[in-house]
């Protein structure tokens, strides 16, 4: 690789880091290391895999298939892409990514020093300038991102220091049953890996713009600047993990996400780490929102070929997620949680079929493998949703792998293997009518 290969590579990586490094996903890590305890290391192993390891594997897998959620979608049916393409958006839109971006930046930067603030008056206040900047596109926010994310990670980088080198307390034994099932599962509300196949299309248009057009070239520069940033985020979650886990002895594991993580702020670095980290992720969660809501909007205005217009997309989804936000981060995880359940079984079996490549790239395989994880995780989505079906669940509890959290696996994979073995008997078969 030559010397500008190397140096548009690392660029693009610390771009990938700061894309993914979403402020609002710095709440789960702590809260995950506390539920683990001395298990941490395990519900770390999980939660990489989701919060990094297949984010990264999306983008390599998008940038394989052409780009985008539809080209990848498209592999099952075309009708797929475009359900599967709506779907992301909205989740890491108005659904859910951005109603959390403001409900955390109340939490952590406003609710310790105001406890009293209205959360609707902010939630006002926090949307009407992500509007404005939503609709007067200006490098003010790009600007203040390329600030931002050092500084950011400049205050957890100290606030983790200080944890490691002086605990809060010691780790408990908490005896959480699966806790690499656990960490996986948590690592869904990152939804890293849905927003993977919005981002590549980021990465490749700006490969493209700076001459790489060759497709091999790209997975490869987008593979070396996945692992710079997954360097940095694995050193950033698994730190913020350690914490949590020094706090099992000392919260409850009724604290909220939130409140723990700016708690852990103030025990460590007192009131100068607290406002530091809230200001930090304030102003964070504030780009992410601008970001965001003008990605649903150019999304969804190109999808209907303008008939709904930019500005008129971007306002309603201010105003949604605005609604939305009041009701605290906690009530929008769980609400997130059978969506994502349901979602990101069968985004994983798209991105490791499309990175396996040609051996199974019939569209049999594809439909046989998204149907298997499909089928599996909608039982559990119902349940989480308070409409149990006890007679599936049973079954689906007997599926191997089931209780460490991963019941879509082996259906996926036996989907896939059904479809591969239809697809050879269609191409004897059409080879016999050839002949």
């Amino acid at each position: 690789m030559n010397t500008k290969a190397g140096k548009d590579t690392l660029i693009i990586g610390v771009a990938l880091f700061a894309m993914f490094f979403g402020a609002g996903n710095l709440i789960f890590p702590p809260y995950m290391g506390l539920l683990a305890g001395l298990d941490w290391k395990w519900a770390l192993l999980g939660f990489l895999i989701t919060g990094i390891g297949m984010p990264l594997l999306g983008i390599m897998a998008a940038a394989k298939a052409g780009g985008t959620i539809k080209h990848m979608g498209n592999r099952v049916s075309p009708w797929f892409g475009l359900v599967l393409g709506i779907i992301i958006i909205l989740a890491i839109g108005p659904l859910l990514a951005i109603p959390r971006t403001a409900a955390t930046a109340f939490e952590l930067g406003v609710r310790p020093s105001w406890p009293e603030f209205s959360t609707g008056i902010f939630s006002a206040i926090f949307f009407g300038i992500t509007l404005w900047f939503s609709l007067n596109r200006t490098e003010v926010v790009d600007k203040i991102g390329k600030f931002l994310t050092p500084f950011l990670v400049i205050t957890l980088a100290w606030i983790i220091l200080k944890g490691v080198f002086s605990p809060l307390g010691s780790i408990a034994e908490m005896n959480l049953d699966g806790p690499t099932g656990h960490g996986f599962r948590e690592g869904y509300q990152t939804m890293d890996a849905l927003a993977s196949l919005v981002f590549a299309q980021i990465v490749i248009g700006s490969l493209i713009y700076k001459g790489y057009t060759n497709v091999k070239d790209q997975v490869k520069m987008t593979t070396l600047a996945g692992g710079i940033a997954a360097l940095g985020l694995g050193l950033v979650y698994g730190g913020l993990m350690y914490l949590g886990a020094t706090a099992s002895s000392i919260y409850a594991i009724t604290v909220e996400r939130t409140d723990l993580l700016i708690d852990i702020a103030d025990e460590l670095m007192g009131d100068t780490g607290k406002y530091s980290l809230g200001l930090a992720v304030s102003l964070a969660c504030l780009t992410t929102a601008i970001g965001l809501t003008a990605t649903v909007a150019d999304y969804f205005s190109a999808l209907t070929k303008d008939r709904l217009s930019y500005n008129f997309i971007a306002i309603i989804t201010v105003v949604f997620s605005g609604i939305f936000a009041t009701v605290g981060v906690t009530t929008i995880v769980n609400v997130a949680y059978p969506l994502l359940v349901t979602v990101y079984p069968v985004a994983i079996a798209l991105i490791v079929l499309t990175l396996i490549g040609r051996p199974v790239a019939d569209r049999a395989i594809y439909i046989g493998a998204v149907s298997g994880a499909f089928l599996t995780s909608i039982p559990e989505a119902l349940t989480l949703i308070g409409l149990p079906i006890d007679f599936i669940n049973l079954a689906v509890d007997k599926i191997p792998l089931a209780r460490a959290g991963f019941a879509w696996l082996i259906p996926a994979t036996a989907g896939a293997f059904i479809g591969y073995l239809y697809s050879g008997i269609k191409n004897r078969k059409s080879q016999q009518n050839l002949q």
